[in-house]
């Protein structure tokens, strides 16, 4: 009788125990995301925001929202959620790049756990210039507030920023005993955590006769198509084949062998969307929670709506911007062009001094159409959204930054699994093949 691969997985008690520690954190980030910040006014809040649905279309706290699982109108203390760590992970990789000291430091004995260092303390400076935005938006919504002002500011940067730094710290704790990427997976579960709702969305619009069942049906048919475009284009390959010479290893001779390395399709995975969305939402989250105040940066969170034309614009060519500048810092050509002439090896057709160029031109081919993908895909929800007029909720979850990060995570996650299994002698989730994962 052939083994059921899900009791294997319960079988090998290692694996058996990071499930459930990763199950464990992921429970307590969702305990978390429904615990508000001392101070405020829960019932005011849902008041004011079933009195803002629906008037003016996308907004940046429905984004926000979205995003960490409902966490950010509840004003819980992971309203913040992750993406304060994302945003300065970004500008670190932007400085490592325009300080070569800063890369050298990296580059020592070390040097990796240094950078980590500062990019918890830049994690707290962005805390805490957003938990300040955050302050001023919550004392624009009538009766929200429940102490003093000065009070409640102090508390909420507390909160908020130790919220932030927390969430990091369970992300840390996945990785190390349990099994997947721990900040994957936080913003996985906040995902995921509004698909009832989104579901639920959807059979009330059907019941209300807002949109055809028929014509439900058939995009539903066509999200199942996107996804298995996306799973395809994330599982693709460009193979360039490599030949290494017989060569002599003190006494041993090592006879001629061919490989390949192999290029994705979309070498850089979800990560451009998930760093166009971060640097979007904070300068808008900071423009939106001021512009009370501010007149003109009111006007600028309304012109960079999301849903908008500016914004799409700019968040389509900020994704094609990261897919190159990702695939630049983790693929080098003159690295790997380095690493093959030191073994030996050579490319048929390819002097060895060309390489580099060659890699380079095969890279920019392979980067351009998948970055153009990952755009198409973040812009879903919009089209559905403003042309089909499906709830947001649910055109949220048919495309963009959502379904690439449920679709990458999962892809990750069953990877590793099946590595564990495999490892255990038992047989894979899949009976052929391997699954590949995005490595996010």
């Amino acid at each position: 009788m052939a083994s059921n691969p899900l009791a294997d997985i319960f079988r090998i008690r290692e694996l058996r125990d990071r499930i459930l520690f990763t199950v464990g954190i992921l429970l307590i980030h969702r305990l978390g995301s429904h615990l508000p910040i001392p101070g405020i006014n829960v019932n005011a809040l849902q008041a004011y925001f079933l009195t803002q649905a629906g008037q003016n279309g996308l907004t940046i706290t429905d984004y926000l929202d979205f995003f960490s699982g409902g966490a950010f109108s509840q004003f819980s203390v992971f309203m913040l959620g992750i993406m304060p760590y994302i945003s300065m992970t970004i500008i670190m990789q932007l400085l490592l790049l325009v300080f070569p000291k800063l890369k050298k430091i990296s580059q020592e004995e070390g040097g990796r756990k240094r950078i980590q260092r500062y990019n918890r303390y830049g994690t707290v400076l962005i805390c805490l210039v957003q938990g300040f935005a955050v302050t001023v938006y919550a004392d624009s919504i009538p009766n929200a507030i429940t102490m003093s002002r000065g009070l409640y500011t102090f508390v909420s940067l507390l909160t908020v920023t130790t919220g932030t730094v927390f969430l990091m710290w369970l992300g840390e704790q996945i990785n190390q005993r349990g099994i997947g990427n721990g900040i994957s997976l936080i913003i996985f579960t906040g995902i995921v955590a509004r698909m009832p709702r989104a579901v639920w969305s959807l059979i009330q619009a059907v019941q209300r006769d807002e949109l055809n069942p028929v014509f439900v049906i058939v995009v539903l048919g066509m999200f199942v198509g996107v996804v298995a475009l996306v799973i395809y284009e994330q599982r693709g390959q460009r193979k360039i084949p490599v030949h290494y010479a017989k060569r002599v290893v003190g006494r041993r001779m090592y006879g001629a062998q061919n490989t390949y390395v192999p290029f994705k399709i979309n070498p850089s995975g979800v990560i451009p969307v998930i760093f166009a969305s971060s640097i979007m939402v904070f300068p808008l989250q900071i423009a939106e929670s001021l512009g009370q105040n501010v007149p003109w940066l009111a006007n600028f969170a309304r012109w960079l709506r999301p849903g908008g034309a500016p914004y799409l614009i700019i968040y389509t060519l900020m994704i094609i911007f990261f897919a190159y500048f990702y695939t630049q810092v983790t693929l080098n050509p003159v690295e790997i062009s380095k690493n093959i002439r030191e073994n030996g090896g050579s490319i048929p057709g390819i002097r060895p001094e060309k390489m580099e160029e060659y890699f380079t031109r095969i890279l920019n081919r392979i980067i351009l159409p998948g970055s153009l993908f990952l755009a198409f895909i973040a812009v879903i929800p919009t089209i559905l959204q403003q042309l089909f007029g499906f709830p947001q909720d649910v055109a949220f979850l048919m495309g963009g930054t959502s379904l690439l990060i449920m679709v990458g995570v999962d892809l990750d996650l069953m990877s590793q699994i099946e590595g564990s299994l495999r490892m255990h002698h038992h047989e894979g989730l899949t009976k052929r093949g391997r699954i590949r994962s995005r490595n996010l």
